[in-house]
C-alpha cells in the first residue's frame, strides 16, 4: 500500500529571546589545563575569572562561549516552494 502525504512549506524566523538572557562562560585552551569559569549571568563575572586566572596561571589563551534562547516564529507572508509535492506524490 503506497502512503501519501502533502507537504506544506511555511517560512519561519529565528530570533534572540531577551526574556531567556544570555549567559557568558570562558574556559582555558592552555595545553591541558580547560580549567572553565561555568556559566554566568555577567559578561564581566567571565572576564574578571579569566584574568584571575591569567594572574594565577600566567595562562593566556581563552574560549569564549555566549549563550542566548532563541524564539521561531512563523512569517506574516507564506513561503512559496517552486517544487510542491501534491497528492499524487508528484511535483506541482
Amino acid at each position: 500500500m503506497l502512503s501519501r502525504a502533502v507537504f506544506r512549506y511555511v517560512a519561519h524566523t529565528i530570533r534572540h529571546a531577551p526574556e531567556g538572557g544570555i549567559t557568558y562562560e570562558v574556559i582555558c585552551a592552555a595545553y591541558r589545563c580547560g580549567a572553565e569559569s561555568g556559566p554566568q549571568d555577567e559578561q564581566e563575572a567571565a572576564q574578571d575569572w579569566a584574568l584571575r586566572h591569567t594572574g594565577r596561571t600566567g595562562h593566556d589563551l581563552f574560549r569564549r562561549v555566549f549563550t542566548d534562547h532563541a524564539r521561531v516564529t512563523r512569517t506574516a507572508e507564506p513561503s512559496h516552494d517552486p517544487n510542491p509535492v501534491g497528492r499524487d506524490g508528484g511535483g506541482g
